[in-house]
């Protein structure tokens, strides 16, 4: 299994805008109870895509800027970003089988 990687507000240019391939962005926090029974699912698509969807956290406790900029009013919050743009947005815990629906058409 894949380790997912953080970013932050210096690698978020060219780690998730300039992707060749489209990005997952998991934007969560330390103490958000959702976030973690996220994780593992998070984990399991990062694998399971790997190669053509790259997945990464970031906190937004440590780059509130950049989660202002998206406008991440809650965590957790999944952007799929795709040739620099969002693509999907989805908000607050989701099962795996509804984030695989929403994303796989865009990768």
């Amino acid at each position: 299994m894949s380790d997912i990687h953080h970013v932050n507000a210096d690698t978020f240019q060219s780690e998730v805008l300039e992707s060749e391939v489209p990005v997952l962005v998991d934007f969560t926090a330390v103490w958000c109870g959702p976030c973690k029974m996220l994780e593992p699912i998070v984990a399991e698509l990062a694998a399971e895509w790997e190669g053509r969807v790259k997945v990464v956290k970031l906190d937004v406790d440590h780059n509130q800027a950049l989660a202002m900029n998206y406008q991440v009013m809650g965590v957790p919050t999944l952007i799929l970003f795709k040739d620099g743009e969002i693509r999907e947005r989805m908000t607050g815990y989701r099962p795996k089988k509804k984030i695989v629906k929403k994303i796989s058409p865009h990768i």
